[in-house]
């Protein structure tokens, strides 16, 4: 992991939080209508220019889980999502979202139990977490999925993610996994997802992480 940069942006009634280990700047939040978030303001959010409802808006659709909120009184938090999905990324990471439970993330790094952006190029330094280091490799894989799974019997429930050591993403629970196209091309509930960035059947493993040396520390 790298230094925590953790900053607080607190308001009257909901308190909003940006985790810069996890942010990679998609820019949802700064082209979000409103003043919640303006570019080259300081402070960067203020809260207290937004309803709650649009701070749960602009807040959850941050896809990395760098941003959360809290209203002060408890009577907003984030919700659950239905479903548990996993986006392939056009030559980027996996955008995960649903009730996720990563092995191994740290307490200060609540968003990500609704939302994450998980490395596959196998060159972050930030693993198991995305840090845009597939831009700086040239990494491509245009996020095709050839295969459809098992099927679901059920939806939603938790989603555990687990990085294996040297290895692949093992994702178990009720899931679709999307292309970059937004066709929902797979579901099922268990696969290993390769995060080294040498599979020939992407975004599956194919063992090449053990001939590729791969390292996930």
């Amino acid at each position: 992991m790298t230094d925590k940069k953790i900053t607080q942006y607190p308001g009257n009634e909901v308190d909003v939080t940006w985790n810069g280990r996890l942010c990679i700047h998609i820019g949802e939040c700064g082209r979000a209508k409103g003043d919640l978030f303006v570019g080259g303001r300081q402070p960067w959010c203020l809260p207290d220019l937004a309803s709650q409802e649009e701070v749960n808006d602009v807040v959850t659709s941050c896809p990395t889980g760098a941003l959360v909120f809290e209203a002060q009184d408890g009577s907003s938090k984030e919700q659950v999502e239905n479903e548990n999905t996993v986006v392939v990324s056009y030559n980027g990471p996996f955008f995960v979202r649903g009730d996720l439970d990563i092995e191994g993330v740290d307490d200060d790094m609540p968003g990500t139990r609704y939302r994450a952006a998980l490395c596959r190029c196998g060159e972050s330094n930030n693993k198991p977490f995305c840090d845009n280091a597939h831009e700086k490799i040239g990494f491509q894989d245009y996020g095709a999925v050839g295969e459809k799974g098992d099927g679901l019997s059920a939806h939603g429930g938790k989603l555990s993610i687990k990085p294996l050591p040297d290895g692949p993403l093992l994702l178990s629970g009720n899931f679709s996994i999307k292309a970059s196209s937004g066709r929902v091309a797979w579901q099922g509930t268990q696969v290993a997802l390769c995060r080294c960035g040498a599979s020939k059947n992407k975004p599956f493993c194919d063992g090449s992480h053990k001939e590729a040396g791969f390292k996930s520390d």
